[in-house]
């Protein structure tokens, strides 16, 4: 497996890995939660596909599957096959969709697939004035290229005028990436993700995260903050409709990426923002979503991970293993203080683990140092990802919050994710949307 110290759905404490477990990550931590469940691991850098491969086949690796992004755009699934190890994560070519926006827009355009929002891309500086003031505003700037979930400035919130949006996209232009100006969308996002293989498309229960860093959804954007899922694997605001046309819309997109010379084995990821005319789609990620496949593998059915995932990699699934609880779900991050804009990293946290389970709540690392006897010094990203489930997404949000009592040290977490206040602001946004005569 690949990692960068979060393993959503194998650092679970209590579950052993499949096929003996192996790790393959660049961090200089020691991470605690793939320190105890890999058997074998390297500090290699992950985006180096000989050095992947290498490792894997001493290793008789028997089954690779791909985390983050940066090794799918950097080939290594493809080096992994061409070694005969059977991986989850799509080739270089199919991964295109997540790390080239103005790819997945245009290939979206061409097979007239959607909806999407109106969009345009800029690669030269000098069209970037003209192209801005003629854009109906508000809009938002998306680097086309790869920026873990941080490069998008939106209008209205990130900046004001069109003089001000025109300095950052000259910016990522200067930097030698293209930019995509699309229009701003008013509703509520979610992410729906599937199994994607030759045989068909999978669907996993929808997941709301939240990637602003402050509560009320205020500050800038984070990699995610947390995330929930409802107990019908629908969200409060989504109605079984539009889910399904979310669903269409990916199993469009996997069928245009086949006929176009470029099947997809693995995850596919669909970013929505459901709008008053329905879901529209804000990105594709070619991935499990950070947290929220926190969320979609705790409620897996136990058993069958190992024998799903080589399914994926073997183009063939097993309709009757994509089964998933119905409970609801609530991740929470903890992390270091300015976390989204100027974290502090070096703080040190203790976790009290048995008081934590007692709670009915579950422990996933990320970037943070292992200091032995639940101590933890957190690193500049994400540090801890709390998992709590219920019945209802209030009863797992507040299992969460009766577990970060049981940490000490400084730290920063958005306690509003998944409350009943925070549930009931964003049903009342789309009743507001979808209100006769709301713009």
């Amino acid at each position: 497996s690949s990692s960068r110290g979060r393993c959503p759905g194998a650092c679970d404490r209590r579950r052993p890995p499949p096929f003996g477990g192996g790790a393959v990550r660049r961090l200089v931590e020691r991470n605690p939660g793939l320190e105890r469940l890999a058997h074998q691991s390297a500090r290699l850098e992950p985006t180096d596909p000989a050095a992947v491969v290498a490792w894997a086949t001493r290793h008789r690796a028997e089954l690779a599957v791909l985390g983050p992004e940066a090794p799918l755009a950097a080939g290594v699934s493809d080096a992994l096959r061409a070694a005969e190890i059977p991986t989850v994560g799509p080739s270089k070519a199919a991964a295109e969709i997540e790390w080239s926006k103005r790819f997945c827009r245009e290939l979206l355009e061409r097979h007239h697939l959607g909806p999407q929002p109106r969009f345009r891309v800029l690669t030269k500086i000098e069209e970037v004035d003209a192209a801005l003031a003629a854009f109906p505003p508000p809009f938002v700037i998306k680097p086309s290229g790869l920026t873990a979930g941080k490069g998008v400035r939106v209008q209205g919130v990130d900046f004001g005028t069109v003089a001000e949006g025109a300095v950052y996209a000259k910016s990522r232009i200067l930097q030698g990436d293209s930019v995509v100006v699309e229009e701003r969308l008013e509703g509520e996002e979610f992410s729906q993700m599937a199994f994607v293989t030759d045989s068909g498309v999978y669907p996993m229960p929808a997941v709301q995260d939240f990637k602003r860093a402050l509560e009320g959804d205020q500050g800038g954007n984070t990699g995610g903050m947390g995330s929930y899922s409802q107990r019908d694997h629908l969200l409060p605001f989504l109605r079984p409709a539009d889910r399904d046309r979310a669903i269409d819309l990916i199993k469009g997109t996997a069928a245009a990426l086949a006929s176009e010379g470029r099947p997809f084995r693995g995850i596919l990821y669909g970013g929505f923002m459901q709008t008053a005319r329905g879901p529209v789609l804000v990105e594709f990620n070619a991935r499990f979503g950070d947290p929220e496949g926190i969320n979609v593998l705790t409620l897996y059915e136990e058993g069958d991970l190992d024998e799903l995932l080589m399914g994926v990699a073997q183009g063939r699934v097993n309709p009757t293993l994509v089964e998933f609880r119905l409970r609801a779900t609530v991740v929470k991050y903890v992390v270091p203080p300015g976390y989204g804009d100027r974290p502090r990293p070096g703080g040190r946290l203790t976790l009290d683990l048995p008081r934590i389970e007692a709670e009915g709540v579950r422990v996933y690392y990320g970037s943070v140092e292992d200091e032995g006897g639940g101590r933890i010094r957190l690193g500049s990203g994400r540090g801890v990802a709390l998992t709590g489930e219920a019945s209802a997404i209030h009863e797992a949000a507040a299992r969460v919050e009766a577990a970060l009592s049981h940490i000490q040290g400084e730290f920063y977490v958005r306690h509003d994710i998944g409350t009943r206040e925070n549930l009931s602001a964003k049903v009342e946004h789309m009743r507001g949307l979808m209100a006769p005569g709301a713009k």
